[in-house]
Protein backbone atom coordinates (compact mmCIF):
# COMPACT_ATOMS: atom_id res chain seq x y z
CA UNK A 1 0.00 0.00 0.00
CA UNK A 2 1.07 3.32 -0.62
CA UNK A 3 0.70 6.17 1.03
CA UNK A 4 -0.60 10.05 0.14
CA UNK A 5 -1.20 12.59 2.98
CA UNK A 6 -2.03 15.93 3.28
CA UNK A 7 -1.58 18.27 5.36
CA UNK A 8 -4.53 20.55 6.69
CA UNK A 9 -8.30 19.96 6.63
CA UNK A 10 -9.00 23.55 5.58
CA UNK A 11 -10.69 24.23 2.58
CA UNK A 12 -7.79 22.94 0.28
CA UNK A 13 -6.97 20.16 2.03
CA UNK A 14 -10.09 18.96 2.32
CA UNK A 15 -11.17 19.45 -1.50
CA UNK A 16 -7.97 17.57 -2.06
CA UNK A 17 -8.90 14.56 0.10
CA UNK A 18 -12.31 14.60 -1.90
CA UNK A 19 -11.06 14.87 -4.93
CA UNK A 20 -8.34 11.93 -4.86
CA UNK A 21 -10.97 9.81 -2.57
CA UNK A 22 -12.67 9.55 -6.64
CA UNK A 23 -9.46 8.63 -8.34
CA UNK A 24 -7.23 6.61 -5.67
CA UNK A 25 -8.87 3.26 -4.72
CA UNK A 26 -7.65 1.09 -2.07
CA UNK A 27 -5.53 -0.92 -1.22
CA UNK A 28 -3.79 0.19 -3.50
CA UNK A 29 -3.49 3.66 -1.78
CA UNK A 30 -4.00 5.38 1.54
CA UNK A 31 -4.87 8.52 1.87
CA UNK A 32 -4.42 10.57 5.27
CA UNK A 33 -5.20 13.93 6.38
CA UNK A 34 -3.66 15.43 9.24
CA UNK A 35 -5.08 18.24 11.02
CA UNK A 36 -5.15 19.08 14.90
CA UNK A 37 -8.34 21.13 15.07
CA UNK A 38 -11.80 19.81 15.77
CA UNK A 39 -13.78 22.75 13.30
CA UNK A 40 -13.56 23.27 9.88
CA UNK A 41 -14.22 27.33 9.57
CA UNK A 42 -16.13 29.25 7.00
CA UNK A 43 -13.48 31.56 6.59
CA UNK A 44 -15.09 34.49 4.28
CA UNK A 45 -17.75 34.68 6.70
CA UNK A 46 -14.93 36.27 9.06
CA UNK A 47 -16.06 39.87 7.19
CA UNK A 48 -20.14 39.66 8.07
CA UNK A 49 -19.68 38.28 11.66
CA UNK A 50 -18.59 41.98 13.56
CA UNK A 51 -21.71 43.25 11.30
CA UNK A 52 -24.58 40.61 12.75
CA UNK A 53 -24.92 39.44 9.29
CA UNK A 54 -23.94 35.61 9.64
CA UNK A 55 -23.86 34.22 13.46
CA UNK A 56 -20.80 32.21 14.51
CA UNK A 57 -23.13 28.92 13.46
CA UNK A 58 -23.00 30.01 9.60
CA UNK A 59 -19.98 29.64 9.63
CA UNK A 60 -18.31 26.57 11.98
CA UNK A 61 -19.01 23.15 11.49
CA UNK A 62 -17.06 19.81 12.44
CA UNK A 63 -13.90 18.71 10.11
CA UNK A 64 -15.04 15.21 10.27
CA UNK A 65 -18.16 15.75 8.46
CA UNK A 66 -16.45 16.93 5.02
CA UNK A 67 -13.82 14.11 5.13
CA UNK A 68 -14.63 11.15 3.18
CA UNK A 69 -15.26 8.13 5.03
CA UNK A 70 -12.26 5.66 3.57
CA UNK A 71 -9.64 8.71 4.04
CA UNK A 72 -8.18 8.62 7.54
CA UNK A 73 -8.21 11.35 9.61
CA UNK A 74 -5.76 12.13 12.39
CA UNK A 75 -6.37 14.99 14.55
CA UNK A 76 -2.78 15.86 15.71
CA UNK A 77 -0.55 18.66 15.84
CA UNK A 78 2.73 17.91 13.61
CA UNK A 79 5.84 18.52 14.92
CA UNK A 80 7.79 18.70 10.95
CA UNK A 81 7.64 17.10 8.08
CA UNK A 82 11.27 15.78 6.68
CA UNK A 83 11.34 15.31 3.16
CA UNK A 84 14.28 13.71 2.59
CA UNK A 85 13.08 10.55 4.79
CA UNK A 86 9.45 10.91 3.36
CA UNK A 87 7.86 10.86 6.89
CA UNK A 88 5.90 13.29 9.04
CA UNK A 89 6.87 13.51 12.46
CA UNK A 90 3.75 13.95 14.76
CA UNK A 91 3.57 15.39 17.99
CA UNK A 92 4.12 12.57 20.93
CA UNK A 93 6.09 11.03 18.20
CA UNK A 94 4.71 8.83 16.18
CA UNK A 95 5.61 8.76 12.55
CA UNK A 96 4.16 8.53 9.42
CA UNK A 97 5.57 7.83 5.55
CA UNK A 98 4.52 9.08 2.70
CA UNK A 99 4.72 8.44 -0.93
CA UNK A 100 2.95 11.78 -1.84
CA UNK A 101 2.76 14.17 0.10
CA UNK A 102 0.66 17.79 -0.50
CA UNK A 103 0.74 20.69 1.91
CA UNK A 104 -2.02 22.48 2.68
CA UNK A 105 -1.22 24.58 6.10
CA UNK A 106 -2.70 28.06 5.34
CA UNK A 107 -1.77 31.10 6.49
CA UNK A 108 -2.86 32.70 9.56
CA UNK A 109 -2.57 36.50 11.13
CA UNK A 110 1.20 37.29 13.10
CA UNK A 111 0.28 40.82 15.01
CA UNK A 112 3.41 39.98 17.02
CA UNK A 113 5.18 40.71 13.94
CA UNK A 114 4.38 44.32 14.41
CA UNK A 115 5.60 46.11 17.75
CA UNK A 116 2.98 47.09 19.89
CA UNK A 117 0.07 45.28 17.88
CA UNK A 118 -0.85 42.90 20.54
CA UNK A 119 -0.31 44.96 22.98
CA UNK A 120 -2.45 46.59 25.94
CA UNK A 121 -5.43 47.63 23.35
CA UNK A 122 -5.39 43.86 21.78
CA UNK A 123 -9.23 43.29 21.21
CA UNK A 124 -10.09 46.62 23.26
CA UNK A 125 -9.71 49.35 20.82
CA UNK A 126 -7.43 47.23 18.32
CA UNK A 127 -8.91 44.17 16.25
CA UNK A 128 -8.39 41.60 14.12
CA UNK A 129 -10.73 40.63 11.92
CA UNK A 130 -8.77 37.90 10.01
CA UNK A 131 -9.50 35.35 12.79
CA UNK A 132 -12.44 33.60 14.42
CA UNK A 133 -12.20 35.00 17.90
CA UNK A 134 -10.92 38.82 16.62
CA UNK A 135 -14.36 38.74 13.91
CA UNK A 136 -16.13 37.99 17.13
CA UNK A 137 -14.43 39.91 19.73
CA UNK A 138 -15.26 42.57 16.77
CA UNK A 139 -18.98 42.12 16.67
CA UNK A 140 -19.39 42.82 20.47
CA UNK A 141 -17.07 46.19 20.41
CA UNK A 142 -19.45 47.41 17.64
CA UNK A 143 -22.74 46.30 18.84
CA UNK A 144 -21.61 49.07 21.72
CA UNK A 145 -19.50 51.42 19.75
CA UNK A 146 -20.54 55.00 19.69
CA UNK A 147 -18.45 56.22 17.52
CA UNK A 148 -15.05 58.32 16.54
CA UNK A 149 -12.00 57.18 14.25
CA UNK A 150 -12.46 53.94 12.42
CA UNK A 151 -8.78 53.00 10.97
CA UNK A 152 -9.10 49.97 8.76
CA UNK A 153 -5.67 48.65 7.99
CA UNK A 154 -3.32 46.72 6.26
CA UNK A 155 0.02 45.56 7.28
CA UNK A 156 1.51 44.51 4.47
CA UNK A 157 1.20 42.21 1.41
CA UNK A 158 0.57 39.34 0.65
CA UNK A 159 -2.48 38.52 2.85
CA UNK A 160 -5.64 36.49 2.92
CA UNK A 161 -8.22 37.55 0.57
CA UNK A 162 -6.86 41.00 -0.64
CA UNK A 163 -10.06 42.83 -1.15
CA UNK A 164 -11.17 41.70 2.36
CA UNK A 165 -10.38 45.11 4.08
CA UNK A 166 -11.75 47.63 1.34
CA UNK A 167 -15.06 45.61 1.95
CA UNK A 168 -14.66 45.42 5.69
CA UNK A 169 -14.95 49.54 5.19
CA UNK A 170 -17.12 49.62 2.23
CA UNK A 171 -19.50 47.13 4.68
CA UNK A 172 -18.62 49.85 8.14
CA UNK A 173 -20.19 52.90 5.84
CA UNK A 174 -22.99 50.49 5.33
CA UNK A 175 -22.95 49.65 8.84
CA UNK A 176 -23.38 52.75 10.57
CA UNK A 177 -25.76 54.31 8.22
CA UNK A 178 -27.97 52.05 9.38
CA UNK A 179 -27.56 52.88 13.26
CA UNK A 180 -27.94 56.55 12.12
CA UNK A 181 -24.77 57.26 13.05
CA UNK A 182 -22.38 57.06 10.59
CA UNK A 183 -21.20 61.11 10.86
CA UNK A 184 -20.17 60.09 14.18
CA UNK A 185 -17.51 58.02 12.43
CA UNK A 186 -14.90 58.92 10.17
CA UNK A 187 -13.50 56.19 8.29
CA UNK A 188 -9.46 56.09 6.75
CA UNK A 189 -8.13 53.25 4.76
CA UNK A 190 -4.56 52.80 5.17
CA UNK A 191 -2.76 50.59 3.03
CA UNK A 192 0.44 50.13 2.40
CA UNK A 193 0.00 49.79 -1.44
CA UNK A 194 0.06 52.85 -3.51
CA UNK A 195 -3.62 52.74 -4.83
CA UNK A 196 -6.72 51.27 -3.03
CA UNK A 197 -6.29 48.13 -4.52
CA UNK A 198 -3.97 47.67 -7.29
CA UNK A 199 -3.84 49.14 -10.88
CA UNK A 200 -5.03 50.38 -12.90
CA UNK A 201 -9.05 49.18 -13.58
CA UNK A 202 -9.04 47.85 -10.34
CA UNK A 203 -8.46 50.43 -8.49
CA UNK A 204 -10.11 52.76 -10.75
CA UNK A 205 -13.37 51.13 -9.86
CA UNK A 206 -12.66 51.07 -5.95
CA UNK A 207 -11.75 54.17 -5.39
CA UNK A 208 -13.76 56.02 -6.62
CA UNK A 209 -16.72 53.78 -4.07
CA UNK A 210 -14.11 55.27 -1.40
CA UNK A 211 -14.78 58.86 -2.84
CA UNK A 212 -18.22 58.39 -2.96
CA UNK A 213 -18.95 56.59 0.52
CA UNK A 214 -16.63 59.58 1.86
CA UNK A 215 -13.55 56.86 3.07
CA UNK A 216 -10.65 58.52 3.45
CA UNK A 217 -7.47 56.51 2.00
CA UNK A 218 -3.93 56.97 3.19
CA UNK A 219 -1.13 55.02 0.82
CA UNK A 220 1.94 54.04 1.02
CA UNK A 221 1.66 53.23 4.27
CA UNK A 222 4.39 50.99 6.11
CA UNK A 223 3.75 50.88 9.60
CA UNK A 224 6.35 50.69 12.21
CA UNK A 225 4.40 50.14 15.48
CA UNK A 226 1.46 50.67 16.77
CA UNK A 227 0.93 53.14 19.96
CA UNK A 228 -1.19 51.23 22.38
CA UNK A 229 -0.86 55.00 24.94
CA UNK A 230 -1.60 57.34 22.17
CA UNK A 231 -3.87 55.31 20.05
CA UNK A 232 -2.07 55.99 16.85
CA UNK A 233 -0.58 53.62 14.21
CA UNK A 234 3.02 54.87 12.73
CA UNK A 235 4.83 54.23 9.78
CA UNK A 236 8.38 54.68 9.03
CA UNK A 237 8.57 57.87 7.48
CA UNK A 238 6.97 59.49 10.73
CA UNK A 239 3.73 59.82 9.57
CA UNK A 240 1.39 59.36 12.09
CA UNK A 241 -2.34 58.49 11.75
CA UNK A 242 -4.69 58.24 15.57
CA UNK A 243 -7.56 55.96 15.79
CA UNK A 244 -10.46 55.34 18.56
CA UNK A 245 -10.89 51.95 17.24
CA UNK A 246 -8.45 50.50 14.87
CA UNK A 247 -9.18 47.53 12.43
CA UNK A 248 -6.11 45.64 11.56
CA UNK A 249 -4.98 42.93 9.08
CA UNK A 250 -1.63 41.50 10.53
CA UNK A 251 0.89 40.24 8.53
CA UNK A 252 -0.24 36.94 7.13
CA UNK A 253 2.51 33.91 7.47
CA UNK A 254 2.42 30.20 6.78
CA UNK A 255 2.29 27.71 9.17
CA UNK A 256 5.65 27.39 11.51
CA UNK A 257 5.82 24.21 10.99
CA UNK A 258 7.11 24.64 7.32
CA UNK A 259 9.81 27.11 9.41
CA UNK A 260 10.44 23.95 11.40
CA UNK A 261 11.01 21.95 8.98
CA UNK A 262 13.58 24.08 6.57
CA UNK A 263 10.83 23.98 3.61
CA UNK A 264 9.30 27.64 3.75
CA UNK A 265 10.74 31.16 3.11
CA UNK A 266 11.02 34.16 4.97
CA UNK A 267 7.00 34.30 5.56
CA UNK A 268 6.68 30.64 5.80
CA UNK A 269 5.53 29.95 2.48
CA UNK A 270 6.21 27.21 0.35
CA UNK A 271 8.85 27.76 -3.06
CA UNK A 272 6.05 26.04 -5.43
CA UNK A 273 6.07 26.14 -9.43
CA UNK A 274 2.95 28.46 -10.24
CA UNK A 275 1.68 26.47 -12.75
CA UNK A 276 2.74 22.64 -11.65
CA UNK A 277 1.85 22.74 -8.17
CA UNK A 278 4.83 20.97 -7.51
CA UNK A 279 7.17 22.34 -4.44
CA UNK A 280 10.41 23.16 -6.18
CA UNK A 281 12.32 21.45 -3.73
CA UNK A 282 10.94 17.93 -3.48
CA UNK A 283 9.45 16.74 -6.79
CA UNK A 284 6.82 14.12 -4.65
CA UNK A 285 5.88 17.26 -2.32
CA UNK A 286 2.84 19.52 -3.86
CA UNK A 287 1.74 22.92 -2.44
CA UNK A 288 -1.84 24.65 -2.85
CA UNK A 289 -3.64 27.23 -1.05
CA UNK A 290 -2.00 29.74 0.90
CA UNK A 291 0.76 27.41 1.89
CA UNK A 292 2.61 28.22 -1.18
CA UNK A 293 4.66 30.99 -2.63
CA UNK A 294 2.68 31.40 -5.98
CA UNK A 295 2.15 35.10 -6.78
CA UNK A 296 -1.65 34.55 -6.83
CA UNK A 297 -4.51 35.75 -4.73
CA UNK A 298 -4.32 33.70 -1.27
CA UNK A 299 -7.90 32.93 -1.88
CA UNK A 300 -10.76 30.25 -1.70
CA UNK A 301 -11.26 30.46 -5.28
CA UNK A 302 -7.98 30.18 -6.14
CA UNK A 303 -7.58 26.76 -3.79
CA UNK A 304 -10.31 25.49 -5.69
CA UNK A 305 -9.09 25.77 -9.27
CA UNK A 306 -5.48 24.83 -8.24
CA UNK A 307 -7.59 21.76 -6.73
CA UNK A 308 -9.14 20.58 -10.23
CA UNK A 309 -5.62 21.12 -12.20
CA UNK A 310 -3.32 19.46 -8.95
CA UNK A 311 -5.86 15.94 -9.30
CA UNK A 312 -4.82 15.85 -12.70
CA UNK A 313 -1.33 16.64 -11.94
CA UNK A 314 -0.83 13.76 -9.05
CA UNK A 315 -2.50 11.08 -11.37
CA UNK A 316 0.05 12.10 -13.93
CA UNK A 317 2.78 12.04 -11.08
CA UNK A 318 2.09 8.57 -10.09
CA UNK A 319 2.35 7.13 -13.75
CA UNK A 320 5.57 8.95 -14.25
CA UNK A 321 3.77 11.49 -16.85
CA UNK A 322 4.78 14.75 -17.58
CA UNK A 323 2.80 17.46 -15.14
CA UNK A 324 0.69 19.42 -16.74
CA UNK A 325 1.79 23.69 -16.32
CA UNK A 326 -2.15 24.54 -16.89
CA UNK A 327 -2.80 26.72 -13.23
CA UNK A 328 -2.62 30.12 -14.94
CA UNK A 329 -3.14 32.21 -11.18
CA UNK A 330 -7.19 31.83 -11.88
CA UNK A 331 -9.23 34.01 -9.55
CA UNK A 332 -12.36 35.27 -8.96
CA UNK A 333 -13.93 37.39 -6.09
CA UNK A 334 -17.08 39.05 -5.09
CA UNK A 335 -16.10 42.51 -3.28
CA UNK A 336 -19.04 43.67 -0.95
CA UNK A 337 -19.45 47.17 -1.22
CA UNK A 338 -22.21 47.48 0.93
CA UNK A 339 -26.10 48.49 0.86
CA UNK A 340 -26.38 45.00 -0.56
CA UNK A 341 -24.43 45.61 -3.55
CA UNK A 342 -21.16 44.00 -4.59
CA UNK A 343 -18.46 43.84 -7.48
CA UNK A 344 -17.32 40.96 -9.14
CA UNK A 345 -13.56 40.44 -10.30
CA UNK A 346 -12.15 37.86 -12.36
CA UNK A 347 -8.54 37.71 -13.55
CA UNK A 348 -5.24 35.35 -13.31
CA UNK A 349 -1.74 35.76 -14.03
CA UNK A 350 -1.98 37.82 -17.08
CA UNK A 351 -4.83 39.70 -16.81
CA UNK A 352 -5.98 42.13 -14.37
CA UNK A 353 -9.25 42.45 -13.44
CA UNK A 354 -11.66 43.75 -15.94
CA UNK A 355 -14.67 44.88 -16.95
CA UNK A 356 -17.53 42.25 -19.25
CA UNK A 357 -19.97 38.92 -18.32
CA UNK A 358 -19.39 35.63 -15.73
CA UNK A 359 -19.89 33.39 -16.34
CA UNK A 360 -20.78 33.52 -19.41
CA UNK A 361 -19.85 35.77 -22.44
CA UNK A 362 -22.12 38.75 -22.67
CA UNK A 363 -25.05 37.08 -21.19
CA UNK A 364 -23.93 37.45 -17.41
CA UNK A 365 -25.80 37.11 -15.50
CA UNK A 366 -23.11 38.56 -13.45
CA UNK A 367 -21.04 42.02 -14.34
CA UNK A 368 -17.21 42.32 -13.94
CA UNK A 369 -16.23 45.65 -11.98
CA UNK A 370 -19.89 46.83 -11.46
CA UNK A 371 -21.82 46.85 -8.09
CA UNK A 372 -24.97 45.23 -9.19
CA UNK A 373 -27.61 43.22 -6.10
CA UNK A 374 -27.26 40.25 -7.99
CA UNK A 375 -23.32 40.25 -7.62
CA UNK A 376 -24.38 40.51 -3.82
CA UNK A 377 -26.70 37.44 -4.25
CA UNK A 378 -24.27 35.86 -5.32
CA UNK A 379 -21.81 36.57 -2.71
CA UNK A 380 -24.18 35.02 -0.38
CA UNK A 381 -25.36 32.27 -2.05
CA UNK A 382 -21.21 31.29 -1.96
CA UNK A 383 -21.79 30.07 1.63
CA UNK A 384 -23.73 27.20 0.17
CA UNK A 385 -21.66 26.38 -2.43
CA UNK A 386 -18.64 26.43 -0.20
CA UNK A 387 -20.43 23.81 2.17
CA UNK A 388 -22.38 21.39 -0.14
CA UNK A 389 -20.45 22.07 -3.69
CA UNK A 390 -16.62 23.15 -3.05
CA UNK A 391 -15.34 20.80 -0.10
CA UNK A 392 -16.89 18.44 -1.69
CA UNK A 393 -15.19 18.27 -4.80
CA UNK A 394 -18.05 18.96 -6.79
CA UNK A 395 -17.19 21.19 -9.84
CA UNK A 396 -19.65 24.25 -10.17
CA UNK A 397 -20.56 24.56 -13.72
CA UNK A 398 -19.88 26.61 -16.43
CA UNK A 399 -17.14 27.67 -14.19
CA UNK A 400 -13.67 27.06 -15.44
CA UNK A 401 -10.30 26.29 -13.66
CA UNK A 402 -8.56 28.37 -16.08
CA UNK A 403 -9.54 31.75 -16.78
CA UNK A 404 -11.77 32.75 -19.86
CA UNK A 405 -11.13 35.75 -21.59
CA UNK A 406 -14.45 35.78 -23.62
CA UNK A 407 -16.56 38.15 -22.70
CA UNK A 408 -14.21 40.30 -21.20
CA UNK A 409 -12.85 43.56 -22.54
CA UNK A 410 -9.17 45.07 -21.59
CA UNK A 411 -6.40 47.10 -23.13
CA UNK A 412 -3.12 44.86 -23.39
CA UNK A 413 -1.16 47.83 -24.12
CA UNK A 414 -2.27 49.93 -20.70
CA UNK A 415 -1.83 47.06 -18.12
CA UNK A 416 1.49 45.93 -16.13
CA UNK A 417 -0.14 42.75 -15.10
CA UNK A 418 2.67 41.57 -13.78
CA UNK A 419 3.21 43.52 -11.23
CA UNK A 420 -0.73 43.83 -10.50
CA UNK A 421 -1.05 39.66 -9.65
CA UNK A 422 2.29 40.00 -7.56
CA UNK A 423 0.52 42.45 -5.38
CA UNK A 424 -2.17 40.46 -4.98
Amino acid sequence: MKNLVILGAGTAGTMMANHLNHHLKQPEWQITIIDEREAHHYQPGYLFLPFDIYSPEDIVKTIEEFIPKNVELIKSKIDRISPNENKIELAGGKELPYDILIIATGAKIAPEETEGMKGSEWQKSVFDFYSFEGSLALRNKLREWEGGKLVVHITEMPIKCPVAPLEFAFLADSFFKHKNMRDKVEITYVTPLSGAFTKPKATEALEHLLEEKNINIESDFAIERVDNENKEIVDYGGKVIPFDLLVTVPTNKGDELLERSGMGDDLNYVPTNKATLQSKGYENVFVLGDASNIPASKAGSVAHFEAEILTENILRFIHGEPLKEEFDGHANCFIETGNSKALLIDFNYTHEPVEGTFPFPGLGPLRLLKESRMNHMGKLAFRWIYWNMLLKGTHIPFVSATMSESGKHYDKKTTNQSTLINQL
